[in-house]
């Protein structure tokens, strides 16, 4: 649907346990701010949004680990729209060093009014953009 947005990290040794490889929960941060940052590409800013009583939320996320990540490695996150509902839409993400993929994720993320904290439609600004990111 979308084009891949992709976004480099370095594994840094807070990201890391005793043994020198990544948390696993410290590739959910990797994922994040792969989100954040395509959202900022293709035009928007959180702060903005939220600005607006729009916020988008991680709804349902299936994360499959792969190899492990280690401290230093420059890593890939690879980020692609693969869906788009009404309120909401799949994003397929993958971590990868080099050609050798560490993690991939599967993630549903909700746009919510900031206020009441239920569903809301995506403004067709963003809707537009997202549908037309692949021209």
């Amino acid at each position: 649907m979308s084009k891949q947005f992709k976004w480099p990290v370095r594994v840094y040794y807070e990201d890391t346990d005793a043994g020198g490889i990544v948390y696993h929960a410290r590739y959910l941060y990797f994922l994040e701010r792969a989100r954040t940052e395509w959202l900022r590409e293709v035009g928007f800013n959180q702060s903005e949004l939220k600005q607006q009583n729009l916020i988008f939320v991680v709804r349902d996320m299936q994360i499959k680990w792969q190899k492990p990540a280690t401290l230093d490695e420059l890593l890939t996150v690879t980020t692609e729209v693969k869906q788009i509902k009404k309120a909401s839409m799949i994003m397929a993400q993958t971590i990868t060093c080099g050609d050798v993929k560490k993690a991939s994720a599967e993630v549903t993320v909700a746009c919510i009014n900031s206020v009441t904290q239920k569903p809301m439609a995506m403004p067709d600004t963003i809707l537009n953009v997202i549908a037309n990111d692949d021209e």
